[in-house]
């Protein structure tokens, strides 16, 4: 199966690697190529087929959704791996909003809470509470975007060390829930639940607050099959999930993610089961059945992107 593992396209303008995503700036655009790399730890673990086409169908979707609540970066979906944005001056939080207790991470809200931590800044959680638990009302947890290794952080200290304006923090406080909400009450008719999710925003010239990146992708968010999680929270299980934790369970299991110099291989079969769940998370939120493009990835996109060529 075809992989995309990274692009470097000459003419589209000033090319910058993130973890998943080559990014091209031009004067007044970005050009977003969501690429097949599996990222978690800080890292890239693995390459997942399928996986960039996912996320960029399915942003697709959410931006749709909710363009009433928030305007977005969109321009144009030239290629089923592409997003062309508006350029903005993003702003360097990210906004993280949790409506369950989970994760593995070291700053999940489930392992400080199995540490002690109850008073996360904005919010204290009570005693006695168990993983996957869903929270009284969701939460914000932000972290920076720009440090080498995301820093947890609380309204006090953005408004402390001036992160944000007051004014700013408080609008992308608002817009976040009302995103999280309305991924909650979609992604519930879908059969899923949103447990928690990442957003990323950014200032236009006029000032003007906008979503950009990515929205409730299985990159950027935790799903779960919502008909078996009653019944498996019951037995003690761990709820269905369609996001990529099983794959970072085996990495903590196998090594140390954060220190170790080189990891082990990702298990091959992992590798078919994760792009399986991908395709079919995509094909249950959009409601769209996917269609696995063939041939030459790195040419076709580089065919759709003329237009955008300086």
């Amino acid at each position: 199966m075809n992989i995309l593992k990274e692009t470097n396209f000459k003419n589209l303008g000033k090319k910058y690697t993130g973890k998943v995503r080559d990014v091209y700036v031009q004067k007044d655009k970005v050009i977003l190529i969501s690429t097949d790399r599996y990222s978690a730890f800080d890292r890239n673990l693995a390459l997942i087929p399928c996986k960039g086409q996912v996320l960029t169908e399915v942003s697709k979707f959410w931006f749709e959704q909710t363009k009433d609540i928030v305007p977005n970066h969109v321009i144009d979906f030239p290629d089923p791996n592409v997003v062309v944005g508006k350029k903005c001056t993003v702003l360097p939080v990210e906004m993280v909003v949790r409506g369950y207790i989970t994760g593995v991470t070291g700053t999940s809200t489930w392992t400080l809470y199995q540490k002690g931590e109850r008073d996360f800044g904005d919010f204290v959680l009570p005693d006695g509470m168990h993983k996957n638990q869903k929270l009284d009302k969701p939460v914000i947890t932000p972290t920076t975007k720009h440090e080498a290794h995301d820093r947890p952080l609380t309204s006090k200290i953005i408004l402390e060390e001036k992160i944000m304006t007051p004014e700013i923090w408080q609008k992308v406080s608002d817009i976040a829930l009302k995103l999280f909400a309305r991924g909650q009450e979609v992604a519930l008719k879908k059969g899923l639940i949103l447990v928690d999710t990442k957003y990323e925003f950014g200032l236009t010239e006029n000032g003007e607050i906008i979503l950009i990146d990515e929205i409730h992708t299985p990159d950027s968010s935790r799903y779960w099959q919502a008909k078996t999680y009653q019944e498996r929270i019951a037995n003690g299980l761990e709820p269905e999930n369609f996001d990529k934790e099983f794959l970072r369970l085996w990495f903590k299991d196998n090594c140390d993610p954060y220190k170790d110099e080189k990891l082990p291989e990702a298990p091959a079969d992992m590798v078919t089961e994760l792009s399986r769940r991908y395709i079919q998370i995509c094909e249950q939120i959009t409601g769209i059945p996917f269609k696995i493009e063939s041939g030459d990835i790195e040419k076709r996109i580089e065919n759709n992107l003329q237009a955008y060529k300086i």
